[in-house]
């Protein structure tokens, strides 16, 4: 055989044959490692991640709150309040009766539930693989959330356990809990559960409660409209709201009793009949707008006398819905007719002899600003402050026809002067309360001394921090309208402390009384005679003093005040058993433009006090 011109044997076929099956050998090999390690990668990766799924539900299990007591769900409990003629006027907290059993539910409401909410409760196990798909669907079509797939028992498990966020462990939660829910419960316990728990809006939770709310009847008494009312309600609480919207309301109860048909529960020309009944809301209370500052101070009193019992209560009230009603008008008639002073806020508390608040008017309007000048606010009560230092030199041994000077006076840097910047060389203590008269009165002050005068004012309930200087006798230190007019009822009863209330008793819903006022066994803090003298001088200032636009054409007694720069003017008086304060200013405590207790205030108590009979 000859060789090539290289010198190399020329390839045989034998040989070429032989070397193209070891590279597709090759190539299979490789094809085979690689697919191997592919699998091999993806199951070990199946694998972990089942581990960490199965470690996050085992984790998420020991996160869920504690099941042991399912009947137990802490609510705002309901109160309601009642005037003192028997009427109920106002009411806050939650709103819920006794849970109901199974065996109550009409079987109408329960097949307009499902029908609505959950269609294959009864065949599902607490998750609707089926209802997940459906809605994810929708929802893709739409590009938005437009349906949601979770079941009733989902729903009970957010309701009973859950915060309300969006929140994927949340979400896993929920499913274990749905789980928990079906493994532990028949589906009739379920369906209970919820219609005990789920919110009706308006405050109203649980279908006992929601049917006496809206309809005024029990759940046996539902009719089928008025039951998909309800169940409409649940879709959203605010927007189907039969109180608010009435007419998405019964829309949305429509749209329940057609899929009530859609389900198979309800024949289509059964539905046509229901569809015609009118549904009728059960009236709502006509609330005043000024009770709600009286029922805001009564709330935070019943919670203190009631809250080791959490059970809804009914709160009995010394409100007199007559004299409020008076009261409100009063304020605002003279308020309005002050066309320069748009800014002016007022605020009047009445009482009677032993201490009950029959009425308390806050502010002009409580929707506007829910502040409660009558108690809530601390502001210098000026002359009306000045009773306390002629009661204080009274029981001291002076009397009414003893004389002071009332000349200009300096106490340190402080020089105060008097309203009408007149000075006197002599006045007797009945002038000097009378006018108002502010030298007599500092000097009247600094000659018994303060501590005297600061000793009478808590003698009297006044509740305040006092300062202890000069410019005490002239109403500096801030008091509340409620106490100073409590004080002044302390003069006009006979000389005996009181202390303000407006709750009479407290009962559960059931009848068992859990708080009764007791009678409060009160220290005169002075004598007959002084408190007779100090009667007659107050009488005084409204026959021929300060108060004369306060004159009602019968005995009455009161006393002006207008605290430095006009931003405060009050009026405290009594007459016949009732005693009234009146605060007028500004929440910016800026000054009125020259108004005093003299003028509005005056003209207030005035007002009111000629509407009582």
């Amino acid at each position: 055989m000859k060789s090539n011109k290289k010198g190399k044997k020329r390839p045989t076929a034998s040989t070429t044959r032989s070397q193209k099956p070891a590279k597709k050998s090759r190539s299979m090999s490789k094809r085979r490692d690689f697919f191997g390690s592919f699998f091999s990668i993806t199951a070990l990766c199946s694998i972990w991640g089942l581990v960490i799924l199965l470690a996050i539900g085992v984790y998420q299990a020991t996160q869920l709150p504690d099941l042991s007591d399912l009947e137990f769900k802490k609510r705002d409990i309901a109160v309601s309040l009642v005037d003192s003629s028997g009427e109920k006027f106002a009411a806050y907290g939650d709103f819920y009766l006794e849970p109901l059993t199974f065996n109550e539910i009409p079987e109408f409401l329960i097949e307009a539930l499902v029908a609505t909410e959950d269609r294959r409760f009864f065949q599902h196990w607490g998750i609707d693989p089926f209802s997940l798909a459906r809605a994810a669907v929708v929802n893709l079509k739409q590009g938005k959330i437009k349906q949601g797939g979770s079941t009733l028992t989902q729903q009970l498990a957010k309701n009973l356990f859950l915060v309300f966020d969006r929140s994927v462990e949340r979400k896993v939660r929920e499913l274990l809990l749905a789980l928990w829910l079906e493994m532990s419960f028949t589906k009739d316990q379920i369906l209970t559960l919820y219609l005990n728990r789920v919110y009706f809006g308006s405050g109203v939770f649980g279908l006992r409660a929601a049917a006496e709310y809206y309809f005024g009847k029990s759940v046996s008494d539902l009719q089928l409209k008025e039951a998909a009312m309800l169940v409409g309600i649940l879709k959203a609480p605010s927007k189907y709201n039969p109180r608010t919207n009435f007419s998405l309301a019964k829309k949305q109860a429509t749209q329940v009793l057609n899929n009530m048909m859609r389900a198979g529960f309800l024949e289509k020309n059964i539905l046509r009949k229901h569809v015609k009944y009118r549904v009728k809301i059960k009236p709502q209370l006509n609330l005043q707008k000024g009770t709600w500052y009286f029922a805001d101070w009564i709330r935070e009193r019943a919670e203190a006398y009631s809250n080791n019992v959490y059970l809804n209560k009914r709160v009995f009230t010394t409100l007199d819905l007559s004299l409020q009603k008076k009261a409100e008008a009063a304020l605002a008639n003279q308020l309005n007719r002050s066309s320069s002073n748009k800014q002016l806020e007022g605020a009047v508390v009445v009482l009677d002899a032993t201490g009950k608040v029959l009425a308390m008017v806050g502010g002009r309007n409580y929707f506007k600003s829910k502040f409660n000048r009558a108690t809530q606010s601390r502001r210098q009560p000026g002359s009306v402050f000045k009773p306390v230092v002629y009661l204080a030199a009274l029981s001291k041994g002076l009397s009414p026809e003893t004389v002071i000077s009332d000349q200009p006076l300096e106490i340190g840097s402080w020089r105060p002067k008097n309203f009408d910047g007149v000075y006197r060389t002599q006045v007797s203590l009945r002038q000097a309360l009378q006018m108002s008269y502010n030298l007599a009165t500092v000097r009247l002050s600094e000659k018994i001394g303060r501590d005297l005068t600061i000793k009478m004012a808590y003698r009297l309930g006044i509740n305040a921090k006092l300062d202890n200087k000069p410019s005490l006798a002239l109403g500096s230190s801030g008091v509340s309208l409620i106490n100073m007019t409590a004080a002044y009822v302390a003069i006009s009863n006979g000389g005996f402390p009181v202390e303000p209330y407006g709750i009479s008793s407290i009962e559960t819903e059931k009848g068992e009384l859990i708080y009764a006022r007791r009678e409060q066994a009160a220290t005169p803090i002075a004598s007959p005679k002084v408190i007779a003298d100090m009667n007659l001088m107050l009488e005084d200032v409204i026959a021929r003093g300060t108060g004369k636009k306060a004159n009602i054409g019968r005995t009455a007694a009161g006393k002006t005040g207008t605290s430095q720069d006009y931003r405060d003017a009050w009026f405290i008086g009594y007459s016949e058993g009732l005693t009234v304060g009146v605060w007028v200013g500004r929440d910016d405590n800026r000054s009125m433009r020259k108004i005093t207790g003299g003028s509005i205030p005056a003209k207030i108590w005035a007002e009111f006090m000629v509407s009582v009979p």
